[in-house]
């Protein structure tokens, strides 16, 4: 961890009351091995009546005390440290901040606070938070729709203030990433789903998804050009993307061009399958709600060719025979023909179509395929040490695994025992502290990146929320 980023973070920690070694210690002390790591009531962010009955109800379950105390620590982090909530022009707001990076990313807190999702209906104040969690997102994407990570206070400046072109006041960062736009139609659709609210549909929201769909369509690049590129001056060169910024040609055939990864890193060929997947996806969900709801027959339809377009040109540029497993999906491509077989352990991935898109967008025979492949000592990133395997990718270097990468592995897997194996793995490499991390090293744990990750370590309570309530027996049987 950076320095810098040791400093945010004990910065943060100061703000939340939450500073002090008995506050929020790394691991568990005295008599008690597995005494709750979570912050005093007081000091927590936001508090939900429903989450602490949840956590009340699934560790009854749980037969492992490590295990219970792990999923305790875990399922609640983004509510007990992340949320900034108030009322703004009489609208909820709701800004929820990363973990120890105090900014907000548009794809970090859809995926912090949707396993709280199922809960909206049973407490109003939780359904507000999703609410305004909506409209902080409408008001980041009418403010950039290329952005991806945000500021609540406009008038704070970036650590990376010197990215080029410049970035407008109240902007984290602007690396362009497919998902994050999809990750906010994705929060408002599921949110309109489980409680039928359409309330979060208004003007300004109506406005922020047509940017949605005009930045999808310019990045398709048919006419070769698009108005966005992206220099780091004080960062090494590979962060800047090649070609003054712009990102390697692509043959236009229909997909959309994402210059980042979910990651954060630069891509090495701009068509990112797994975001374009889940662009299909997100397209749908806009055409479902303005023709249900909205009544604009014109742009529902507008939306619904628009994905299915997308759909038809991954299976047709993406869909690759590889020497050892058949047809399997390409990470990234160019239309040219060119591709890499590799995959990232952040959401969207190859590896979590299964999780994240709920309609059949893909053959099961090539999922399986790609999954049986990138689980491999085949894929580059796929690493086995003394402490554990699993995926990792360019983001934190070499021999670096990431937790999600496992909990993605649990979360699509139809085996039993491969989900224990994953459970076990989680429970072996979190180093004492009940927390998931952002990587670990794979010969030593104890060596991990990001001791505060508010995503992972929901993602974490939402994979045993599902084995409390597919595999009980399953989950009951870890001890």
């Amino acid at each position: 961890m950076s320095t810098r980023r040791k400093f945010i973070q004990k910065s943060l920690l100061a703000t939340a009351g939450l500073s002090g070694l008995n506050a929020w210690p790394a691991f568990s002390t005295g008599k008690d091995p597995f005494k709750s790591n979570r912050p005093p009531l007081s000091k927590r962010t936001f508090v939900s009546g429903e989450v602490e009955k949840t956590i009340r109800k699934v560790k009854k379950g749980i037969k492992s005390p490590e295990l219970a105390w792990m999923f305790e620590n875990c399922y609640p982090n983004t509510l007990d440290t992340t949320v900034d909530y108030e009322l703004i022009d009489g609208k909820p707001d709701t800004f929820i901040i990363t973990g120890d990076i105090d900014a907000m990313w548009l794809r970090d807190s859809t995926a912090q606070v949707w396993p709280y999702l199922p809960l909206v209906n049973k407490e109003k104040k939780l359904k507000n938070l999703f609410k305004g969690l909506i409209n902080r997102q409408t008001k980041c994407i009418l403010l950039d729709p290329y952005a991806n990570a945000f500021y609540k206070d406009t008038s704070k400046h970036s650590e990376w203030a010197e990215d080029l072109p410049e970035v407008k006041e109240g902007i984290h960062e602007r690396k362009w990433e497919i998902d994050s736009l999809c990750y906010a139609v994705r929060l408002a659709y599921g949110y309109y789903k489980e409680t039928g609210d359409v309330s979060v549909f208004d003007s300004d929201w109506d406005k922020a998804m047509r940017m949605v769909v005009k930045t999808l369509r310019t990045e398709q690049r048919k006419n070769g050009e698009s108005p966005y590129w992206f220099r780091r001056v004080q960062a090494n060169w590979s962060v800047t993307a090649s070609f003054q910024g712009k990102g390697r040609p692509v043959k236009p055939v229909g997909l959309i061009c994402s210059i980042f990864r979910p990651s954060d890193d630069g891509t090495m060929y701009p068509f990112l399958i797994p975001s374009n997947l889940f662009a299909v996806e997100a397209l749908a969900q806009l055409s479902e709600i303005y023709e249900k709801e909205l009544k604009d027959a014109a742009f529902a339809r507008e939306c619904k060719l628009f994905s299915k377009e997308v759909n038809k040109a991954v299976e047709e540029y993406a869909v690759f025979d590889h020497l050892d497993y058949g047809k399997v999906f390409a990470y990234e491509v160019d239309g040219y023909g060119n591709k890499v077989f590799i995959d990232d352990p952040n959401i969207p991935s190859l590896i979590s179509i299964r999780y994240l898109i709920g309609r059949d967008y893909y053959s099961d025979k090539v999922y399986e395929n790609t999954r049986r492949y990138l689980l491999s000592s085949d894929n580059p990133y796929y690493f086995k040490g003394k402490a554990g395997e699993g995926q990792g990718g360019p983001h934190a270097g070499l021999n670096t695994i990431w937790p999600m990468g496992i909990i993605l592995r649990a979360m699509t897997s139809t085996s039993d025992k491969e989900i224990e194996w994953c459970v076990r793995q989680l429970m072996k490499t979190h180093n004492g502290s009940g927390f998931m991390h952002e990587t670990f090293n794979k010969d030593d744990a104890s060596k991990f990146s990001r001791s505060w990750f508010a995503w992972a370590n929901t993602l974490f309570g939402e994979l045993i929320i599902k084995l409390h309530r597919e595999k009980p027996d399953l989950l009951a049987s870890i001890k």
